[in-house]
């Protein structure tokens, strides 16, 4: 229970929404489950810790969306069949809702909610700009997707995250993270840290930076987001999700990550904005049972 003064807790709620509504979370997020007979995902697990840090999670995600760019033919199926340049945030919001849905959801909840987005999934097939076949429902399209927004995810945490990690949780929020790759359909599936690197290098002679995905990446740095005051906080953001990317993957997308700026400039400004986000938004708890 807040025990803040009425002012204090109004001032709080009016920020959280504004937040919220900024980075466009403009539904309540999905009930929480706290029975572990009934949690899709176990209550102490480690996706819930990392995914419940919304600061994290916007540079996690953000992360994501540049490294999943490189796929030519899954950057073709949203350019063929998602409004993302009229509607933005409208992807983000199904996104963040299905990854409430599977990390705090029950199993049921959860599954119905996977069901969804499989469906979804069928109408989404067509051919690249160079005529390669892609279907979202391909297994091996879904891995590439689920490798790289975990990879992300977990990595964000790990830089911006509130509450240290500890050895091996990268394995265990990998492993946690593998019943839902499974139920997704996705192939092949990684089950630890190590097989998710050797996964995302595996992927990598088919990738390259195409159309699309040049169009999404240009979109995304500078389209976005209007506002004055919005766009010097989502600068931080931005460079701060160019940074957790693979080397690699900045060279393709290229986009300038300097290590000595990152340390000195964008990491501590982002981690200043963090925490006024968990101030607003407070992240999820540790649970331990």
């Amino acid at each position: 229970m807040d025990a803040s003064p009425p002012e204090v807790t109004g001032l709080k709620k009016r920020v959280n929404v504004a937040i919220r509504d900024a980075i466009g979370l403009t539904q309540n997020p999905p009930p929480i489950c706290f029975d572990p007979a009934e949690a899709y995902t176990p209550i102490d697990s480690v996706a819930r810790l990392v995914h419940g840090d919304l600061s994290s999670m916007v540079v996690g995600g953000l992360a994501s969306l540049f490294l999943q760019m490189l796929h030519p033919r899954a950057m073709a199926g949203v350019a063929q069949h998602s409004r993302y340049q009229d509607d933005p945030f409208g992807r983000m919001l199904q996104t963040a809702n299905f990854i409430g849905a599977t990390t705090y959801g029950s199993t049921s909840f959860a599954g119905k909610s996977i069901k969804r987005v499989l469906q979804v999934h069928e109408q989404v097939v067509g051919l690249t700009d160079q005529g390669e076949p892609y279907s979202a429902n391909d297994p091996d399209l879904l891995s590439w997707v689920h490798c790289a927004e975990i990879a992300m995810f977990y990595r964000a945490y790990e830089v911006f995250g509130k509450l240290p990690l500890f050895p091996g949780e990268n394995d265990q929020y990998v492993e946690e993270m593998s019943q839902l790759a499974r139920d997704l359909g996705c192939s092949p599936i990684p089950h630890n840290a190590r097989e998710l690197q050797s996964q995302l290098a595996d992927f990598r002679p088919g990738l390259e930076l195409r159309g699309d995905g040049i169009r999404a990446r240009n979109f995304l740095q500078h389209e976005v987001v209007q506002g004055r005051t919005r766009r010097f906080v989502f600068w931080f953001l931005l460079r701060s999700s160019y940074s957790i990317l693979p080397k690699w993957a900045q060279e393709m997308l290229e986009v300038k990550s300097n290590k000595l700026l990152n340390r000195l400039f964008i990491h501590p400004v982002t981690k200043i904005i963090c925490v006024g986000m968990r101030i607003a938004v407070p992240p999820t708890p540790r649970v331990v049972l």
